[in-house]
């Protein structure tokens, strides 16, 4: 149950909102001046502070100074009367989550604080990686296969540094939980961490949540708002799905990076920001540069440190291992006892090719769990909560229309896989170009051929795909 403190000198605001939070399931304290909040925030392990910026002596911004000197990871949401909107603009500088006006709609407080307590669940939650611990409180990128090696020696030495990481792979890999990793292992660690997705927000609303507006800037901008960048000064912004950024977005995130500096909407001074930008996309970057779809500079500011996720079906060894974490997760969170997997059914989901990578496997698992019934999940429980297996390992190596449309019928039902058509294209790209090297012996000149591609571009897909294979001495010339 999250726990919410209210701060407030009006007893009928605070009763009020108390009983309001109560019907909604938290577990609520209240507090009327400043120094009992910090008393409360001092004691208890709290979820969500909403408070007032004025308070009779400690103010409000004096208890968000004094709690962001020790903690800067409790969200905060200040209120704040009509005529006092320039001082909740300074609370969200100084650190607060968000602020909201008096007298406010319930239905946007409330969404807004579910906002706020899972951005300070994600800042708190610890990410451990390689999957050595076992606490049920963490989260765990798990995996002890050669390519996973080398993403945690990546994130061990990018992480105390202050460079721009890109993050890329398929969706389902993980992104978030390593762009987690990276903040959680950073000197900014006790700083605001907020996750931005680029294709949740409309466009016509980004622009405005990452940069804020100044008053009549549009139609209903009736006063200044700080955007999102602006409130994680100090701390560490994650981008994610950066390669679905509208064009003309992508300008200032640009300035941004050059220049540290943001612009709100509708305003005319450059506003100095101290961020650090992490970013992911599962999208060909290359390609979306080509087609005018991502720009180049853009591109090559984000590109600082790169670290690729590999799919699950290149992590020999760790699926079995994921599936038994995930198993023991779910059995916790659903307070059912742990019925265990059979080595046949790690066998079987070894030998998947996972087109909705770890999510997928994640799915799987937890669906198996529930049809269960408590006894330990087999082969044909997995086969169950998957579906048709997948088309490259098909019994007899040949893949039939009808197998195919089984997969595509499975992945278009597993509602997990954002940029599905891509991925799945992808998919098929990898498998065209691996079959035509492994039938030219890996002479590139000669696949080339075979594809009906330029060999720059096939060599420009190989290093995408990264793709390894063995040729002769004489086979490819240059």
């Amino acid at each position: 149950m999250d726990k919410i403190l209210i701060v407030d000198d009006d007893p009928q605001l605070r009763q009020s909102f108390e009983r309001l939070l109560l019907q909604e399931g938290y577990a609520v304290q209240t507090a009327p001046t400043g120094e009992a909040a910090m008393a409360v925030i001092r004691q208890s392990a709290l979820d969500l502070v909403i408070m007032d910026v004025c308070l009779p002596g400690m103010s409000g911004l004096e208890v968000l100074r004094t709690m962001r000197e020790t903690d800067s990871r409790i969200p905060v949401i200040v209120m704040t009367a009509f005529g006092t909107t320039e001082t909740a603009i300074e609370a969200t500088k100084i650190g607060a989550f968000d602020y909201v006006l008096k007298p406010f709609e319930i239905p946007e407080i409330l969404a807004l604080m579910k906002r706020a307590i899972e951005a300070g669940r994600i800042m708190r939650s610890r990410v451990e990686m390689d999957g050595s611990s076992q606490e049920g409180s963490l989260e765990l990128i798990v995996g002890r296969s050669r390519p996973m090696q080398e993403v945690y020696k990546a994130i061990g030495r990018v992480a105390p540094t202050d460079a721009t990481v890109l993050i890329r792979g398929e969706s389902g890999t993980g992104k978030e939980l390593v762009a987690r990793a990276l903040y959680q292992h950073s000197l900014r660690s006790g700083k605001p961490f907020l996750v931005i997705n680029c294709v949740a927000i409309p466009e016509t609303l980004l622009e405005s949540e990452l940069f804020g507006y100044e008053k009549g800037a549009f139609t209903g901008a009736l006063s200044r708002r700080v955007g999102r960048i602006e409130q994680a000064n100090g701390g560490t912004v994650f981008l994610d799905e950066i390669g679905d950024m509208p064009f003309t977005i992508q300008a200032k995130i640009l300035r941004l990076l050059q220049e540290r500096s943001i612009e709100r909407l509708g305003g005319r001074e450059p506003i100095p920001v101290d961020v650090r930008i992490l970013a992911a996309t599962n999208r060909d970057l290359e390609a979306s540069i080509g087609e005018g779809k991502f720009r180049e500079d853009l591109y090559y500011r984000l590109n600082v440190v790169t670290i690729w996720l590999p799919p699950l079906r290149e992590r020999s060894g760790d699926v079995a291992l994921l599936a038994e974490y995930f198993l023991s997760r779910f059995s916790r969170e659903m307070e059912a006892e742990n019925p265990g997997i059979t080595d046949e059914a790690k066998t079987f989901l070894d030998g998947q090719t996972w087109p909705g990578n770890v999510r997928e496997l994640a799915n799987a698992v937890q669906k198996a769990l529930i049809f269960s019934r408590g006894c330990p999940i087999g082969k044909e429980d997995m086969i169950r909560a998957i579906g048709e297996p997948s088309p490259t390992k098909a019994p007899d190596g040949e893949l039939s229309e009808e197998t195919m449309r089984h997969w595509v019928r499975r992945i278009l039902s597993s509602d997990q896989m954002d940029g599905l058509f891509d991925a799945c294209m992808d998919r098929f790209a990898c498998l065209l170009i691996t079959e035509a090297l492994n039938l030219t012996g890996g002479n590139r000149s000669r696949a080339a051929k075979l594809l009906g591609l330029s060999r720059p571009t096939l060599l420009a897909k190989i290093d995408r795909y990264r793709l390894r294979f063995e040729t002769s001495v004489s086979s490819d010339p240059d």
